[in-house]
């Protein structure tokens, strides 16, 4: 790097150089990486070029900075999504459908390996469970079977999720700072046909996606389409 290379450009190349130490695993998940003023000292820059670089890492869910704890590589980092997570009475009514959804269970329950894994939460430990359908025209749209942390959304457990969706309530109150959002194509099983008045072995898009705040996982949910359902992506 020279004298004669703009400030921003000279962050981007400390953000590219850290990004490939992370990548080629010189420094690992969880691993605590050099400080700001070792760094400088190495590239031969000012502490503050320094911070836009590691900020830039952190905003691409890279870097995990926490003041007094030094900055950490993120353990499994998840790539910010561009989209983003739609209110799901707002698609349904913005295509000219009458909404309405049904709740139909809302209990407490331990979490599955499966879901504990995706959250980075214990195995059984105890989150709210929620499962419901939503309906345009009085015909089923997607099903969602969602996973809520009390500790990341306070408030849940003593919320009407009758009268108003778990989806708009956690889009509305709940701004996620990271995301890890999965798609797939799955034969309808016997659950899925009767939520989404099909049948069975029909070929659906499912969508696992887990979303988290500075408090910890929020919520993960695994939504159902109905048959035939596109998802349109625009830039």
């Amino acid at each position: 790097m020279t004298e004669r290379t703009a400030p921003g450009s000279k962050a981007q190349a400390i953000a590219a150089e850290v990004r490939r130490r992370i990548v080629d695993r010189e420094w690992r998940q969880g691993d605590r990486i050099p400080d700001e003023a070792e760094l400088a000292v190495e590239f031969g820059v000012a502490r503050a070029t320094v911070n836009k670089a590691l900020q830039l890492l952190a905003e691409e869910g890279l870097l995990d900075r926490k003041r007094r704890a030094g900055t950490h590589v993120t353990v499994n980092p998840a790539h910010k999504a561009t989209l983003t997570i739609p209110i799901v009475r707002e698609q349904i009514e913005g295509a000219g459908m009458e909404y309405s959804h049904r709740l139909i269970d809302q209990r407490s329950h331990p979490l599955p390996p499966e879901v504990a894994a995706r959250m980075g939460l214990p195995e059984g430990a105890a989150l709210i469970r929620l499962r419901t359908v939503h309906y345009g025209d009085a015909r089923p749209f997607q099903s969602e079977d969602r996973w809520i942390n009390p500790v990341a959304a306070p408030g849940a457990e003593a919320t009407d999720f009758q009268r108003i969706n778990a989806n708009e309530w956690l889009v509305r109150n709940f701004p996620w700072s990271r995301g890890d959002m999965i798609f797939s194509a799955e034969n309808a099983d016997a659950r899925d046909a009767r939520l989404l008045g099909t049948r069975q072995g029909t070929a659906l898009l499912i969508l696992h996606r887990t979303t988290w705040n500075d408090l910890g996982p929020i919520t993960s949910v695994r939504l159902a389409f109905h048959p035939g359902y596109r998802l349109i992506a625009t830039p």
